[in-house]
């Protein structure tokens, strides 16, 4: 993997756990509020979250970034209402 795909790579997860978070940001807040819920947990709690990247090819996750980059925050909203659309 190259350092531009590594790089890509690294911004896609970054956006994932983005749009991950805050459109399950209830139920997250939830299981960090259970009183079962350690500190060492978190860790897990965001590996399994980034776990949800590997369902994009490389070139998913390159059109993705590409289109952040070039849309800014307003190409982000807009990129992850039609990725839940794809997804339903």
């Amino acid at each position: 993997m190259t350092g531009k795909d590594q790089k890509t790579a690294a911004d896609f997860t970054a956006y994932y756990l983005q749009q991950s978070t805050k459109e399950f940001g209830e139920d997250l807040d939830k299981v960090r509020g259970a009183d079962d819920f350690k500190g060492d947990a978190l860790p897990v709690l965001i590996r399994s979250l980034q776990q949800g990247t590997s369902m994009f090819c490389a070139a998913d996750q390159k059109r993705i970034v590409d289109a952040q980059r070039a849309g800014g925050k307003a190409g982000g909203d807009g990129e992850g209402e039609g990725e839940g659309e794809e997804s339903a």
